[in-house]
């Protein structure tokens, strides 16, 4: 059984405080971006035994202390807030860490693709399915045909279901419209679904996420929906206000490197920020674009090219780094024979996030502790690189990073309890229900009956 409780959650009584205390391990991802070898420092305090365990204290949805519960005390009481206005939560002996971030998902869609895992086992790839009509195409055609309403309802499903693992903030892409009206509407739901919470869902442009059919049937039909998008959909999504980022496909037998420049310069100077689904089947120049345009973040990176991981590098190295977020239950999904070079961009210094991608053909998965799993499996990360990878990591490819991704005071009193004593046992139980509560700007929103 589980609560969810849209209108700002709730708490055991109208104190203004939350006090999660007894906890075996607080995990504080404290310090900022984590880049080489601090991607494994996670910032862990841990109770040592201490039969009081460790606590972590909110005030009006911020972060004020943590650490041994009579320290914590003493410091509330050092800054005059009464202990009697704090409702109290036990972590019962287990971990807190971050609410989780997901930067990269497309949470908004219609219908289903279930019979495309079946086309794959039987060897089609994934441009195969959209060069016959499937793929993006087919979800669509389902989107175009759904209403605001039944988009909304879906996306409420989907967040719920995000919530109960752990997150509590979200990237939501359109993409799914590839005509103006749609794309308009899938903004506007991603936008409302983050005023109704509780989690925050920030809404970013992908018009140019394949060419629609109507356009496929012209003479360059390709680089006539490039031009739609720029001189139509863009000033439109501009003036409507409401999506954060830009995002576009650059990929072999989608959208060129010279393509998606163009609209993310386009999308610059209408004040929307670059990102960019780069290199996920073949290197196709998305990372340099990425690295070129001081893109937010370059997602997927699958197969990148040396240069691109190079550039990467490059801008790392020079104050402008570029996070990777990585998606590797796609590639799992997809059933690819090869993964993102994650210990590579890690050694090189390239900041390293993870995403779920969830979407209806190549990732239907809502499920990010999972996703850690897959990259501790595939990618071989470590438990701490892939927890600082959905929070603090994640949080900076969404230019969060000041405001949540890690427990420090004067931050978003977003936090998970776990029913784990440590986060390396996190990704150690495959898709397992260990999230107990979930605290989102210091109230309960989610809580699993004990």
């Amino acid at each position: 059984m589980t609560l969810r409780v849209i209108a700002g959650g709730r708490h055991d009584g109208p104190a203004p405080g939350l006090l999660v205390h007894g906890a075996a391990e607080v995990v504080t991802m404290a310090g900022g971006l984590r880049v080489g070898s601090a991607m494994d420092e996670s910032a862990t305090v841990r109770s040592d035994g201490d039969p009081e365990g460790l606590t972590v204290a909110a005030w009006e949805g911020r972060i004020v202390a943590l650490g041994r519960r009579e320290e914590v005390e003493a410091a509330l009481e050092a800054q005059g807030l009464a202990l009697a206005r704090f409702a109290r939560v036990d972590a019962a002996g287990g971990t807190v860490t971050p609410g989780l971030v997901d930067p990269h998902t497309h949470l908004l869609f219609g219908g289903s693709r279930e019979s495309e895992l079946v086309l794959r086992q039987h060897g089609a790839g994934y441009l195969d399915i959209l060069a016959a009509g499937g793929g993006i195409l087919a979800t669509v055609a389902a989107t175009r045909a759904a209403t605001a309403e039944e988009l909304l309802a879906h996306g409420r499903r989907w967040l719920d279901e995000m919530l109960a693992h752990g997150v509590t903030t979200v990237e939501a892409k359109s993409g799914y419209g590839l005509d103006l009206p749609t794309e308009l509407r899938l903004v506007e739901a991603a936008y409302q679904l983050a005023l109704e919470g509780p989690i925050d869902v920030v809404p970013t442009f992908l018009g140019a996420h394949a060419v629609p059919p109507e356009f496929r049937t012209r003479p360059n039909g390709a680089e006539a929906y490039v031009r739609s998008v720029i001189d139509d959909q863009l000033p439109a999504i501009a003036a409507h206000g409401r999506a954060r980022f830009c995002d576009v496909f650059c990929e072999e037998g989608v959208f060129t490197a010279d393509q998606s420049r163009r609209v993310l310069e386009a999308g610059l100077r209408l004040g929307l920020v670059p990102r960019v689904h780069a290199d996920e089947l073949t290197p196709s120049g998305g990372a340099e674009l990425a690295a070129e345009l001081g893109a937010a973040s370059a997602d997927h990176l699958a197969a990148p090219s040396e240069a691109g991981v190079d550039a990467l590098a490059g801008a790392a190295a020079e104050g402008r780094p570029v996070v990777a977020t990585l998606l590797p239950a796609t590639t799992w999904f997809l059933m690819a024979d090869h993964h993102a070079p994650a210990r590579t961009l890690i050694e090189r210094g390239v900041p390293v996030a993870l995403g779920s991608d969830f979407n209806p053909g190549t990732s239907p998965t809502a499920n990010l502790p999972l996703v850690m799993t897959v990259a501790c499996l595939s990618l071989r990360l470590s438990p701490a690189e892939a927890l600082a990878a959905v929070t603090i990591n994640a949080a900076h490819a969404l230019g969060l990073s000041e405001e949540i991704g890690s427990l420090e005071p004067g931050k978003a009193a977003d936090l998970v309890v776990w029913r784990v004593p440590t986060h390396a046992q996190i990704p150690y139980w495959p898709g397992a229900d260990l999230v107990r509560i979930v605290v989102k700007r210091g109230r309960i929103v989610h809580e699993r009956a004990l």
